[in-house]
């Protein structure tokens, strides 16, 4: 049943919210996409700049192994800001989280097959919070992208205001 106060759906997903609220949730997965964004691009872009040799002494991976994880990262860094920063295709937002929840799963992995769990807190952490991304910017405030029209009908409004003037 279709609640009219609460502007619900049958799904249980609510359609019409305060607008204050959006805004604050808005700000929220915003705030939340900006510190994964710097979080992998620090990680992703240590494991491009660092020797080999080095990373392989911290991590049992092989060494292309983790050069193509820093692509990977950075890539990921990049997909969850300029796509809705822009709003051109910020479909690729949620997308780009989806890969870095994957990633953030093999790092759960990884750091849990050492026996111990307490190196798998972050991994899994930082993975929820990705999770949280692709479902926010899917379900709950998600990015319009920009209409091509806007420009063209912009640029004739202006011309005809300059020819009547």
């Amino acid at each position: 049943m279709q609640s009219t106060t609460l502007g619900a759906s049958s799904l249980g997903f609510a359609t019409g919210r305060a607008p204050g609220a959006t805004k604050r949730i808005n700000i929220a997965i915003w705030t939340v996409q900006v510190l994964l964004a710097c979080l992998f691009l620090f990680a992703g872009g240590f494991k491009l700049i660092a020797p080999i040799a080095e990373m392989t002494k911290q991590m049992p991976l092989p060494g292309l192994f983790l050069r193509f994880l820093g692509i990977v990262e950075v890539a990921g860094a990049v997909g969850l800001i300029l796509p809705s920063l822009l709003r051109i295709r910020p479909y690729l937002t949620p997308i780009a989280a989806a890969g870095l929840v994957i990633v953030m799963s093999g790092a759960t992995g990884i750091s849990m097959a050492g026996g111990k769990i307490a190196p798998a807190v972050m991994p899994f952490v930082v993975g929820l919070l990705a999770g949280l991304v692709v479902y926010a910017r899917t379900r709950v405030v998600p990015v319009r992208e920009r209409s091509r029209g806007s420009v063209r009908r912009s640029v004739r409004v202006d011309a005809r205001l300059q020819r009547t003037a």
